[in-house]
């Protein structure tokens, strides 16, 4: 639960704070995700940045921060009325960005000499663009870095949004470098092992292969049948070789009595079948691609496609190499600021939500202790009546005392059931008795007898502000008065009972009907049935 904070003030006091940095020529770095509460900054700095005509840079820093902007730009439906109702009318996307710049690599941050807004990826601070420029610019007084969210526990983004902030943090610094010596030819061998093992596992597949083609054994008794293991001696044989005999199909065979029709061998591959269908081998829809995992690799490059030449140097770059890390000690003198810019709801919102749900049993978690105690104190006293808040590791048995059973509708009962349309459900008044299925199962079965009389049953929400108006326009004089709606010269309308207690999310209230029995009176009890479903 966070503070409650107008977003119009949060938008003014995130600019606010922006653009005092860069007016005394410092950087702001905004350590952001990829693709979640970034597009809210986004679209708040290049709508401040379009008013106040700023001429300070923006950058978008992220691996995907092309392809993510022109993502959103296909989802406007999936944002905020606003934003949807402007492309309607205007056919304006917001997020065609003016101001702010898509890059994808660091370097392009230097071609811009001067103060500069950067979204850098990742919120964390443990690794990624906002990482390295952290580490380039916490040292510099003016420079500013600003948290928009909380950081996870553990983190460097949460050591530094710590009260008071550490003057000095370690980091990890990562940078890659070519194999020599000994680790070389460690790699170079192991590889040399791996294809060796692939080359034999080919071998034995297609080996496998061959076998299979050749299909089920020979039919003794079939006379396209050739023995290939029977060798006929040649007229010519001092001239050949031991062992160099060819079989020979000789024309003008007589059929035996036994065999059928001469054919050649037709072997039937079954297919193997299961609950979903036929059983598919995986391997064969396997797109085998030895620059599959290049490919898979992102690289650097501009807006157009074209690769810059670090990239291109990656891709063509085949020289075996490692990581090597090392720890940096880095002096925080930079500003750090965090502005909630997480979009969770606030207090207000949360009780707002709670009443509405209206439910039986609360429990509260992951929350700190003045603020879970709080809420629990609200609740209990405005919405419900059992509110638990248990601590770490503690175990509480929220387990209800309702008779609730699971039955089956019986498609006999379910054909005699008359349902009502009611909005975008179906209700119906069931009568029906308790039985067993075949598995054991409750099951409502149809009466034996006739069914009992019920009293009538009333479903829906009458609003007294439309049932004016639609009395008003059958001729009825109707006015409001005394919290009651006085329909003609005697007829009373008024609701009874408590609104804010709720169960099941709809308020214990009555509608009471006064006045003399007359024609007046019955007609506007028809007009006020009329509104209801009657079961």
């Amino acid at each position: 639960m966070t503070q409650f904070c107008n977003t119009l003030e949060q938008a003014n006091n995130l600019t606010y704070a922006i653009e005092r940095t860069v007016n005394v020529g410092g950087n702001v770095l905004l350590p952001v995700d990829t693709a979640g509460r970034v597009l809210e900054l986004i679209l708040t700095l290049e709508q401040h940045w379009t008013q106040k005509q700023l001429s300070t840079p923006i950058y978008f820093l992220s691996y995907v921060s092309s392809s993510t902007i022109d993502y959103v730009k296909s989802f406007l439906e999936w944002m905020s009325d606003s934003i949807a109702k402007s492309f309607e009318h205007t056919r304006d996307n917001a997020f065609l960005l003016r101001k702010i710049k898509l890059v994808i690599n660091k370097s392009a941050l230097e071609e811009a000499p001067g103060s500069k807004v950067v979204m850098a990826s990742m919120a964390s601070l443990e690794a990624g663009f906002s990482h390295d420029l952290f580490v380039e610019w916490a040292a510099d007084p003016k420079n500013l870095v600003m948290f928009t969210e909380r950081g996870q526990f553990g983190t460097l983004a949460r050591i530094l949004q710590s009260d008071p902030p550490p003057k000095a943090v370690k980091v990890t610094m990562s940078r890659r470098i070519p194999l020599v010596g000994e680790e070389l030819a460690a790699y170079e061998e192991e590889q040399n092992r791996i294809k060796r093992e692939e080359a034999l596992k080919a071998t034995l597949v297609k080996e496998e292969e061959s076998k299979a083609s050749v299909g089920a054994e020979v039919v003794t008794n079939d006379p396209m049948a050739v023995d290939t293991n029977v060798t006929h001696p040649s007229s010519n044989a001092s001239g050949l070789h031991s062992g160099a005999f060819k079989d020979v199909l000789i024309d003008g065979f007589v059929t035996t009595s036994s065999s059928v029709a001469p054919m050649f061998p037709f072997y039937d591959n079954t297919s193997e079948w299961d609950d979903f269908g036929e059983v598919i081998n995986p391997d064969d829809y396997v797109v085998k691609d030895d620059n599959m995992e290049q490919s898979l690799m992102h690289v650097d490059g501009d807006l157009n496609g074209k690769l810059d030449e670090g990239s291109a140097n990656l891709i063509l770059d085949t020289t075996p190499s490692k990581v090597e890390s090392s720890e940096l000690t880095v002096q925080v003198k930079c500003s750090l600021l965090y502005m909630d810019f997480e979009g969770r709801s606030d207090g207000r919102s949360i009780k707002s939500i709670l009443a509405h749900v209206a439910p039986l049993k609360l429990v509260l978690v992951h929350g700190s202790a003045e603020a879970t105690e709080h809420l629990k104190q609200h609740c209990l006293k405005h919405v419900c009546p059992q509110v638990y808040a248990p601590q770490l590791e503690e175990t509480i048995d929220v387990t209800s005392d309702l008779c609730a059973y699971k039955v089956q509708l019986s498609e006999k009962l379910m054909s005699q059931v008359l349902f009502k349309k009611l909005g975008d459900y179906e209700i119906a008044w069931v009568d029906a008795e308790v039985g067993k299925t075949e598995n054991d199962m409750f099951s409502l079965l149809p009466l034996s007898g006739p069914a009992p009389p019920h009293k009538t049953v009333l479903v829906g929400d009458l609003k007294m502000s439309d049932f004016k108006q639609f009395l008003a326009s059958k001729g009825v004089q109707v006015e409001f008065g005394g919290g009651a709606l006085r329909c003609g010269e005697y007829v009373t309308i008024r609701k009874v009972g408590d609104a804010s207690q709720k169960v099941g999310g709809a308020a214990i209230q009555q509608i009471v009907l006064e006045g003399p029995l007359s024609e007046e009176y019955y007609k506007i009890r028809e007009y006020l049935y009329s509104h209801f479903y009657s079961l």
